[in-house]
């Protein structure tokens, strides 16, 4: 056939999509749910019967996981409703950089340099003093949709 070499741009991801389809009944309270686009936790849904032209829909009011704006969405039961792949890994705390980014340890003890410093003021302090004080601190990173955010912490002790 031709002797070309073909060269294909290779994507980060395996192909894996970054939401999956659930029927819009079937999502309950403390689920996951994209609304306009974004991560949401459900706090509150509620169905209305159905009505003279067809379909019971049901009401959601979320939160959105990354930056906890409140959202909200209806849509008929029965139809499909994208949710999205939420995951949530640990990882130990090595250093803090001064333009606010974390050096993380994975578990294959590679060092993940691309977060940063929480938002929550709270949070921040809670990192920000503990790593002071030189404790051992574990985070914990909620990913979804591309997005990722530290969104807990624990002191497993002082640094021997």
């Amino acid at each position: 056939m031709s002797d070309e070499e073909h060269h294909f741009e290779s994507k980060a991801d395996a192909g894996a999509s970054k939401t999956y389809p659930q029927q819009a009944g079937t999502i309950r309270k403390n689920g996951y749910i994209v609304i306009k686009g974004r991560p949401c936790k459900v706090v509150e849904v509620s169905t209305s019967k159905t009505g003279k032209h067809g379909h019971a829909k049901c009401h959601f009011v979320a939160i959105d996981i990354f930056n906890g704006k409140k959202l909200e969405d209806i849509v008929p039961s029965s139809h499909n409703c994208d949710v999205p792949h939420v995951n949530r890994t640990d990882y130990q705390l090595i250093d803090i950089s001064e333009d606010g980014f974390v050096s993380l340890l994975t578990e294959n003890g590679n060092t993940k340099d691309d977060l940063r410093l929480p938002t929550d003021d709270a949070l921040l302090n809670q990192v920000k003093g503990g790593f002071e004080e030189g404790k051992d601190l574990v985070l914990s990173v909620m990913s979804a949709m591309g997005e990722e955010q530290i969104c807990a912490v624990k002191d497993i002790g002082i640094k021997t």
